[in-house]
């Protein structure tokens, strides 16, 4: 259980310790932030025994431990009263056998498809086994211990990148492994195809409950959103918290949710259910982009979620102050890839889109998932610097203080702009 020193019990610790009494396991009580000026470990004590969660200086069995995560202050004693604990309570796993565990974190990488983070719970996991992880399945390619370095096997405990499977599987799936292909990719169809009818009852449960309140308490309005994200972790914290945010006024519901760039199938359904898309760390492909624009669906991107959060809660509350209206002017391909001296990584490139303006902000895109945001150090047309260069044009470019660059990397061109924001733009969002 963390507790800050600066905050003290929040209604999240007390909710914490409540599960945590429920499932009648043992508590460590880590005291983060005593780096802080502000920090009071006594008073975060003291707000903790009148919760039930008594420390060992006071009598009671649960080891408190002050730490700073800033400075690594106390971590060593953190790590050494849960090994403890483990000892005590005689936690262990059996090694000799087939590999379970969790899917932690999943995500589609560009060179190596898709990626899952795995903890290993029991048994040992090895390269070359048969994995089902809830409707996906594969065998193990390739295995990254937490350093990024290949290993052959993992025993319990282990947390290891794997590769392999044959799509993103969700946050928090089990993973088996199987002696057989063929049993695995039987099951992991099996379980597709009742996920898609649970999926479809409960979209109709959806549409008549809405139908039931709209009767019961006058015109209810719908925000239907449609989330796309770099990876599980951040599409589900995502979809949880705008969820959160319904009211007795405005229903959110999640239309889809899934880890990847924008594509016209989004877009399609989009225009089908009348929803707004929210793009995390990804962008819409060329097809997407322009298909949205012909039927005036709405794309909103983000790469932080407060900001996303907080953007629709004040278009669902009327605060609506002006924004930044994002306008994408050009797209950017890199054919080549140079390395000047004195200079730098040099990118030649066709401009597909539109134009490349030298003081223009750009996004470089790398499979529709955003890796960098800045703007550009130069801009020339063979060897004369240029203001700017249009649609069908070659070029070379620089960008300011990044050289990661990549052939078949896409350079999105856009203006940032003041607008003021109207209820009547809200309106049609949420219409």
């Amino acid at each position: 259980l963390v507790v800050a020193a600066d905050d003290g019990v929040m209604p999240q610790t007390i909710e914490a310790i409540s599960h945590a009494k429920a499932a009648e396991v043992p508590l460590v009580v880590a005291i983060n932030k005593i780096d802080k000026p502000e920090a009071n470990p006594d008073r975060v004590r003291q707000e903790l025994v009148a919760q039930g969660v008594v420390p060992e200086e006071y009598g009671g069995d649960v080891p408190f431990v002050p730490l700073s995560a800033k400075t690594g202050e106390g971590v060593d004693d953190l790590l050494e009263n849960v090994l403890l604990q483990a000892e005590v309570l005689e936690l262990t796993a059996p090694v000799q056998a087939a590999a379970k565990g969790i899917v932690i974190e999943a995500r589609l990488d560009k060179g190596r498809g898709p990626v899952a983070t795995v903890l290993v719970q029991s048994g040992t996991l090895k390269r070359s086994d048969i994995l089902l992880a809830g409707s996906t399945y594969g065998r193990v390619r390739a295995m990254l211990d937490e350093a990024g370095k290949p290993i052959e096997q993992a025993t319990p405990s282990i947390p290891v990148e794997i590769q392999g499977l044959n799509e993103v599987p969700q946050a928090g799936e089990e993973v088996i492994a199987l002696p057989d292909e063929r049993k695995a990719r039987e099951i992991a169809l099996f379980r597709q195809g009742k996920f898609r009818d649970v999926k479809l009852a409960r979209q109709q449960a959806a549409k008549l409950e809405n139908m039931f309140d709209a009767i019961g308490e006058g015109e209810v309005k719908t925000l239907a959103l449609i989330i796309k994200a770099d990876v599980q972790g951040s599409q589900e914290a995502l979809a949880q918290a705008m969820l959160k945010m319904a009211t007795d006024e405005v229903k959110v519901s999640i239309v889809h949710a899934q880890v990847g760039g924008i594509t016209e199938s989004d877009v399609n359904l989009a225009v089908a259910s009348k929803a707004v898309i929210i793009g995390f760390n990804v962008r819409a492909d060329q097809a997407a982009r322009k298909m949205a624009e012909a039927n005036g669906v709405d794309i909103r991107y983000y790469n932080i979620i407060y900001d996303a959060v907080d953007d629709v809660k004040s278009a669902m509350e009327g605060m609506l102050s002006p924004e930044k209206k994002e306008t994408i002017i050009g797209l950017v391909e890199i054919r080549q890839v140079f390395r000047v001296t004195k200079v730098g990584t040099v990118a030649g490139c066709r401009v597909m889109e539109g134009v490349v303006r030298r003081d223009s902000e750009v996004r470089l895109l790398r499979d529709s998932v955003v890796t960098w945001t800045g703007k550009l150090d130069s801009l020339k047309r063979f060897k004369d610097d240029v203001r700017e260069v249009k649609e069908g044009f070659e070029c070379g470019l620089t960008l300011a203080g990044y050289s990661d660059i990549q052939v078949g990397d896409q350079l999105e061109v856009f203006e940032v702009k003041e607008v003021a924001r109207t209820l009547a733009s809200t309106a049609a969002a949420t219409s």
